[in-house]
């Protein structure tokens, strides 16, 4: 029999928590009304909120990253051309430095207060913060001051989208019924890429209309200053979601029962630090898929617009537009690889992404190299098409590592300072080893060591499509899923009665295809 390498979500701490006093011990089983089915109003409000939210944040992201050149010129004007570039980078990894903090002051609020609560501050912040770099004066007005304060505003948006992405993921796959959960959470990156794509839009319409003379000197600030308003109607959206039933059940269990209260909050009653020393495995494996997904997804983001105009020629629009294409084709083919996860599983679509990555960096930039229009086309996608089963799949792998009441901390912790570390930095590590090696296959070499690592954690990644979240009861379509999945509990092969939050004074089991006698406590 072959050994199960897999890192199971069902901490032992949590075991010990969920365990029954002493004496005999009786078979957990399902009723109907165990399980969770879904409001469907509810879930498209609930996804409609949380995805304005990340296609907010990652205009924000796509903004700044097609005007590097510009923010550099501006911010930093009396430094050379070069310097100027490696400012604007520096700068955009500066706000991945203050993820982690607002992972962790955020996914522990998220945890104990709610998860609509905190998104809804996530996003005030962000889009108030992005509204006032459009306000900052430039170097030329203030001297240092302004490259100081343009570093304070990215800091609070890096604070923010700390608790933002990690907890849109957790929320909507609370929401997700088990069988399409990488479907419902894919839709949350589509937002992402089409957030960028928008940005992007944005710089080159306003870098057509006014040229680079009016752009350098005020036209760069209207597409931050049209985050106001766009974040005032995402605001309002997610105002309007209720709280994910996932994480109502768990505080209305924890409200019932002193004994499962204390049970279920032993964990995240000792914050960050316990949450990482329960669930480190847990976390190594995130951190490293996280690397891998998203060093590939800011290479082609923020990195290829600038490596396309520094390093092979083309003027800044071209350099913007040529990715336009390949952004919206990838955002549109995401959640045809969420729904490919819950068929197939999120194992094999993400070692399509990593082993993909591998095999086509060096015919991507290869393809670049040649300096033609369709070659750059074709590179681009070739590049994009990893990252398509990457970043579908981890808004509905990484929350199922973490049981309900630590969910929101872990996934900010694991998630923000994997990227932190490897994402944001991206542009910056790679424009540094190209000055440094002098080879255009640099950006290659970077990308298929980063999915090295992933494949590594790919491997020890335990399979969740189609099964309920660690901590969570099942959920489901419809009331005839729901008794199907109770009649047929017995031999569910995606059924784990022992990982459920069962309340400790249920009753003994029925006869098996009998109705169960289980009713909640």
């Amino acid at each position: 029999m072959p050994i199960d390498r897999s890192i199971s979500t069902a901490d032992n701490g949590v075991k010990n928590a969920r365990s029954k006093p002493s004496g005999r011990l009786k078979k957990r089983r399902l009723s109907k009304s165990h399980i969770n089915v879904v409001n469907q109003p509810m879930l498209k409000r609930a996804l409609g909120g949380t995805v304005v939210g990340n296609t907010m944040e990652w205009y924000d992201v796509g903004v700044y990253g097609y005007l590097v050149a510009v923010m550099g010129a501006v911010f930093l004007s009396d430094a050379a051309d070069n310097v100027q570039v490696l400012f604007s980078f520096g700068v955009f990894a500066v706000t991945f430095i203050a993820r982690p903090l607002g992972g962790i002051v955020f996914g522990y609020l998220g945890d104990k207060l709610g998860r609509q609560k905190v998104l809804a501050t996530t996003l005030i912040m962000m889009a108030a913060s992005t509204f006032a770099i459009g306000l900052l004066p430039g170097y030329a007005v203030i001297g240092w001051w302004a490259p100081v304060l343009l570093v304070l505003m990215k800091l609070i948006q890096g604070f923010s989208t700390g608790g933002e992405y990690a907890g849109a993921t957790t929320f909507v796959s609370e929401y997700a019924p088990d069988k399409r959960r990488g479907f419902f959470a894919s839709f949350l990156d589509m937002g992402s890429y089409l957030g960028f794509a928008i940005g992007a839009a944005m710089v080159s319409i306003m870098q057509l209309a006014l040229g680079s003379a009016a752009m350098q000197e005020w036209g760069w600030r209207i597409p931050f200053l049209i985050a106001g308003p766009l974040g005032a109607i995402a605001i309002y959206f997610r105002l309007r979601i209720e709280e994910s039933p996932q994480f109502q059940a768990t505080l209305d269990a924890q409200e019932s029962s002193a004994k499962e209260a204390q049970a279920g909050d032993e964990i995240a009653a000792r914050g960050p630090l316990g949450i990482v020393l329960a669930y480190w495995r847990q976390m190594v494996v995130a951190v490293l898929l996280v690397a891998a997904a998203n060093t590939a997804g800011y290479a082609l983001t923020s990195y290829m617009p600038t490596y396309l105009t520094e390093n092979k020629g083309y003027d800044p629009i071209h350099g913007t537009l040529l990715t336009l294409p390949v952004l919206v084709i990838m955002a549109v083919c995401i959640p045809l690889t969420g729904k490919l996860s819950d068929r197939v599983g999120r194992r094999p679509v993400l070692w399509i992404g990593a082993i993909s990555t591998i095999v086509f960096a060096i015919p991507a930039f290869m393809l670049i190299g040649v300096g033609e229009i369709w070659s750059t086309l074709l590179g681009l996608a070739l590049i994009a098409f990893p990252v398509t089963f990457y970043v579908a799949n981890l808004a509905s792998a990484l929350p199922a590592l973490f049981p309900t009441p630590s969910r929101y901390g872990g996934m900010g912790i694991a998630y923000n300072f994997a990227v932190a570390i490897f994402g944001g930095t991206t542009p910056f590590i790679i424009q540094g080893l190209l000055e440094l090696l002098h080879t255009d296959m640099t950006p290659a070499y970077y990308l298929m060591a980063t999915s090295i690592i992933g494949a590594i954690a790919i491997f020890f990644l335990r399979e969740s499509a189609g099964r309920p979240l660690p901590g969570s009861m099942p959920s489901v379509d419809t009331e005839e899923e729901a008794i199907e999945l109770v009649a047929g509990q017995d031999h569910n092969p995606h059924l784990d009665l022992n990982e459920m939050p069962f309340d400790d004074s249920y009753e003994p089991a029925a006869p098996a295809g009998g109705p169960p006698s289980t009713q909640p406590h």
